[in-house]
């Protein structure tokens, strides 16, 4: 009893020391730190309100996550709500995405686009005996045209702005799903290649991957990616939905050696791309590039941007009729202006540019109006990553859609708002190799296909309730928009040409 006893006082001793060590060093920093703060002039609370106004930085930075979890309601929150990123964890999951007890949407929020069921949907039988026609690129102009029964892919990510590992995970999901992954614009890297799927090779204004030393395009190197199995198609950004008019944007900080090979880069200087392609001009200058790239590499060649002033589709649909349909990009793809993965000024991402819900009819109905709707595809790209938002894009006229951040959400992304730094926690949008090794490309592979498998399973759906036997076949007839008094407009009516 007597050992025990000593024991116990002997804990309780080194009990007590340690407390009074605690609050020692506690208390030594509390006066370093209020030094500090009084001394400092940089930020006012801090000097007016010593070590407590730390507070008020810390609550402004997990502001964001409490709202996340805690706060926000289902549908409140921005870019993505709850409900929007719960559905795509469970279709990337393979679990039950059913819903019970009613929605909680509002149905009469203005600028939503709603479906208009058929009195006759078709039943299964007849959906499964349907032949479901391919979506031709190129056809009759390309040397090499390339065929996809998808109406969904992966839209354009460059290597540098994501992780090794999560280009990996979407090059195996989407050769899983059978789905076309864009490269971005920062390049052909070894990760695009992993999962042999079929690739759209994006050449963007400072031609990373296909660049002279001087930075002007290189016929020796577009021939060296189009030799490339995987690579199908090239596609020519003009804009991007996080900052239209402004070039890409990679921190000095993400610029490893690989990325910096893959480029044609200097390892460790930020990479930033010209405003605009320099040898693209006029309208005449991008067909002369299209043509110039199709002819060197033989495959469907097409172009990106974020609609603004509408004024030059006319000079371009012009143009085309002048030079000839060889001149014609094979594709569009129709950039929606409300943000992106890209990191971006906000004054951009925020304030410029059309949002694809205004610019998508307007594009498909001036290449009905000059006669180039069956010559050019319509791609549709932006916050489409739910089967309400793929197939409101097909009814306004695109014959396929493209998501990035929908594809982030089947990786695992928690909508940290860090894509812009090195400090991405699920090793997403990171070269740091501590947080890259938490991200399993084998798994989120798997998550990746059954994203696209389920989301495109859901957008099915909804073309059955709407009467037609595939999404292809979905048009303005099937919705309407919610107008700004929250009464329902037939599509139709709203943007009347509906010949494609």
């Amino acid at each position: 009893m007597v050992k025990i006893h000593d024991f116990l006082m002997q804990v309780i001793e080194f009990s007590a020391l340690l407390m009074a060590t605690l609050i020692l060093v506690g208390v030594v920093t509390v006066v370093v730190v209020y030094i500090i703060d009084v001394t400092q002039s940089q930020q006012a609370i801090r000097k007016n309100y010593p070590v407590i106004g730390r507070f008020r930085y810390l609550f402004e930075h997990m502001g964001v996550f409490f709202r996340q979890y805690f706060f926000a309601m289902d549908r409140e929150e921005l870019p993505f709500n709850r409900a929007q990123r719960g559905w795509i964890a469970r279709a990337a999951k393979d679990i039950d995405h059913t819903i019970a007890f009613g929605s909680t949407k509002p149905i009469h929020t203005p600028g939503d686009i709603l479906f208009l069921n058929s009195a006759f949907p078709k039943l299964d039988e007849e959906t499964q005996q349907s032949a479901k026609t391919p979506l031709c690129f190129g056809r009759g102009y390309a040397r090499a045209p390339y065929k996809t029964h998808s109406v969904f892919h992966v839209s354009a990510m460059s290597y540098g702005a994501l992780s090794a590992p999560a280009i990996q995970a979407l090059s195996m999901g989407a050769a899983k799903a059978g789905i076309l992954l864009n490269t971005g614009e920062g390049g052909l890297a070894p990760f695009h290649l992993k999962g042999q799927c079929d690739l759209v090779f994006q050449i963007g204004t400072a031609k990373y991957g296909v660049r002279d030393t001087d930075g002007t395009l290189s016929d020796d190197k577009l021939e060296e990616v189009a030799a490339h199995a995987s690579v199908k198609m090239f596609e020519i950004k003009l804009s991007q939905g996080a900052k239209p008019g402004k070039g890409g944007i990679l921190p000095a900080e993400k610029v490893t050696e690989v990325i910096a090979s893959t480029r044609g880069i200097p390892m460790g200087q930020d990479s930033l791309s010209p405003n605009r392609h320099i040898d693209i001009g006029s309208v005449n200058d991008l067909l002369s590039m299209i043509h110039r790239v199709r002819e060197v590499t033989g495959k469907p060649v097409g172009i990106k941007f974020v609609l603004g002033q509408p004024e030059w589709l006319d000079d371009f649909c012009k143009a085309i009729q002048t030079q000839g349909l060889d001149y014609a990009p094979d594709f569009v793809t129709v950039d929606s202006a409300d943000g992106g993965t890209g990191a971006a000024p906000q004054s951009l991402m925020d304030n410029v540019g059309l949002p694809a819900d205004s610019s998508l009819p307007w594009v498909v109905d001036k290449l009905i109006e000059y006669g180039l709707r069956e010559r050019i595809k319509v791609m549709a790209s932006g916050k489409m990553s739910t089967p309400s938002g793929v197939a409101a894009a097909l009814c306004l006229g695109a014959d396929s859609v493209n998501t990035a951040r929908g594809f982030m959400f089947a990786l695992g992304c928690i909508q940290a708002l860090q894509c812009n730094k090195n400090t991405c926690p699920t090793g997403i949008t990171t070269h740091d190799p501590k947080l890259q090794k938490g991200l399993d490309p084998e798994l989120k592979a798997v998550r990746v296909a059954n994203y696209a498998r389920n989301l495109l399973h859901e957008v099915e759906v909804v073309a059955h309730s709407c009467g037609v036997l595939n999404p292809y076949e979905l048009g303005r007839e099937h919705a309407y928009l919610v107008t700004a008094n929250g009464l329902p407009q037939r599509l139709t009516d709203r943007y009347p040409n509906t010949a494609t």
